[in-house]
This record gives structure tokens, C-alpha cells and sequence, in this order.
């Protein structure tokens, strides 16, 4: 017999259940910032980044209810008052859900490459997605990817670049010798250990004059 499944609410909270566009400090109490950690996974980052981070909130957004629920599980056992999951399609979430230019930054970390060529349509990084990204996140804030695919790199990287929203920056240079605290994710500790290398973006969105 399956285990009943434990509500994890306000840790975790499926999209559908939110009726028009979020209010984050609402959901937080407070009028922190805001960063989203897209495809969250497990929640390694987002958790991590709640404790490192405290005057920050941070949202993560995860298609896969079962490992959305696990970085929930996480945030749940320490009391976080900074983190949340948020179960659902990031698309539909920026788009539609997300006051504009609301979040100071957004990372998307290790997104499904989709290998087979007739399915690199499903991939996250679109023109679309770039649009959605300028769209979320406030002028001067930034977007965060790493993959572990160059190829994928390469066509992220051209999307961001060539955004008129977009400046590219210098990522942080990634420690030479690393911890497990170290990894941002499970994935990134994983594919390092493997020998793969690891392709940074960092993306400032421009200041524009009002």
C-alpha cells in the first residue's frame, strides 16, 4: 500500500492552486527579494541558498511534483521562512503568474538537454523563455545558468547574448578544489566527479531609462 502523501504546505503548493498573480510578500511576510531557482530538483541549491541567504527569498519551481516535494521535505524539517517550492510549469509560472519584473535573480541550473535532435524543441531555453526572463526579472538583476552539455551552453549562450535585455558578465570562477558543500547541486556533484566539464553563463538585465 502506498504512503499517504503529507501535505507540505506552505513549503511546497502546486501551481493550480494559486488564483492570479502571486504577491511575494504575501507569501513571505516580508519585502525581501525575491530569486527563483528554475527546475529545482531536489532543492540542494534552493536550500542551501535559504541558509547562506537568509535576507533573501527564494523560490523554487519544479516540474516533478516527487522531487519538488523533496527540496519541500527540506525546507519543512529546518522551519524555512525564506524558501518555497512552487509545483508546475516554469513557463506558465512567468508568463502568467509572476508580477512583472517582481525577481531580482533567476537560476536555471542543469535543464534536461533533450539529446534527440526532433526534441530540442522541448528544451527550456526558447526565445520565449529569454523573453520570459527579461519580463520576470527587475532591471540590474540576473540570470544564472550552468550545464554540463556545450552544446546546450552554446545555444543558451546565444539566446542570452544577443537579448537586447541582456548584458553577459564574467561568472564567479568556481572553486578549484571542491566540497560537497561546494556543488550547487546533486547533478553538478555528480557530472564534476564524472570529469565533465561545466559551461557558466551569468546575464545582468539592462538598466533602461524611464
Amino acid at each position: 500500500m502506498p504512503l499517504p502523501i503529507v501535505d507540505l504546505r506552505p513549503y511546497f503548493t502546486p501551481l493550480r492552486e494559486f488564483e492570479g498573480v502571486l504577491d511575494w510578500e504575501q507569501i513571505f511576510g516580508n519585502d525581501g527579494p525575491v530569486e527563483l531557482d528554475i527546475g529545482c530538483g531536489r532543492g540542494k541549491f534552493l536550500f542551501d541558498s535559504t541558509v547562506a541567504h537568509p535576507a533573501t527569498n527564494w523560490v523554487g519551481v519544479e516540474l516533478d511534483f516527487t522531487e519538488g516535494r523533496r527540496g519541500a521535505r527540506r525546507l519543512a524539517k529546518r522551519v524555512s521562512t525564506n524558501g518555497r517550492v512552487i509545483g508546475g510549469d516554469a513557463h506558465e509560472l512567468l508568463m502568467r503568474r509572476v508580477k512583472r519584473h517582481s525577481v531580482a535573480a533567476a537560476h536555471v541550473y542543469f535543464p534536461d538537454p533533450w539529446w534527440k535532435r526532433k526534441h530540442h524543441k522541448r528544451r527550456l531555453f526558447t526565445d520565449e523563455f529569454a523573453d520570459l526572463l527579461a519580463s520576470t526579472v527587475m532591471q540590474g538583476g540576473f540570470v544564472h545558468s550552468w550545464t554540463d552539455v556545450e552544446d546546450y551552453y552554446h545555444v543558451i549562450r546565444a539566446l542570452m547574448n544577443h537579448h537586447p535585455e541582456f548584458t553577459p558578465l564574467p561568472p564567479p570562477p568556481e572553486p578549484a578544489g571542491l566540497s560537497d558543500g561546494d556543488y550547487l547541486t546533486s547533478f553538478h556533484r555528480r557530472r564534476k566527479l564524472a570529469g565533465s566539464t561545466i559551461w557558466r553563463g551569468l546575464w545582468q538585465r539592462r538598466w533602461r531609462r524611464t
